[in-house]
């Protein structure tokens, strides 16, 4: 158990010296990168950001602007184009909908319509026009029945036929 402590407090105090990285320029002129530069050589100390202090990266945005208008028209980021794609693609899909629900709408109304105009040709045909009760037995309409429902029928007509 103590072994283990020992351990765990070497290790704690060696994490700083691991994270250190140098840059320096060998004899051939290359830059090189590493932990320990070579005697001698003129190295620079670089900054290593550590995993558990690295702060997340912000995300790719435009600066801001005083005045939209005025400024000049970057190329979008992935992101804006990604937003307006879906964009589109919303208004694309609620226009093909209202589109249809139109269609749907137009063509119940006509054939409302044609359903109403041929009821009445059926009424002004002067044939005998059969009728079910509520009890299930058959009747024939008298001539006051068929001239209330023709102008049933005339009123649906104008409703539906518009």
């Amino acid at each position: 158990m103590k072994l283990s402590w020992m351990f765990l407090a070497l290790l704690l105090a060696a994490s700083p010296a691991i994270g250190q990285m140098y840059k320096w320029v060998d004899k051939d002129g290359k830059v090189r990168y590493g932990d320990t530069p070579p005697p001698g050589s003129k190295s620079t100390s670089m900054k290593a950001q550590r995993h558990d202090d690295a702060q997340p990266a912000a995300p790719a945005s435009r600066p801001p602007q005083a005045n939209p208008k005025d400024a000049p028209k970057l190329p979008l980021t992935a992101a804006e184009k990604e937003q307006d794609y879906r964009k589109r693609r919303e208004e694309a899909e609620k226009s093909a909908n209202k589109a249809q629900q139109e269609s749907q709408a137009k063509a119940a109304m006509n054939e409302g319509c044609e359903r109403s105009k041929e009821y009445l040709r059926t009424l002004q045909s002067g044939q005998r026009i059969a009728r079910t009760n509520a009890a299930g037995e058959r009747y024939f309409m008298d001539e006051n029945q068929v001239a209330q429902e023709v102008a049933k029928a005339q009123q649906s007509i104008q409703q539906a036929c518009k």
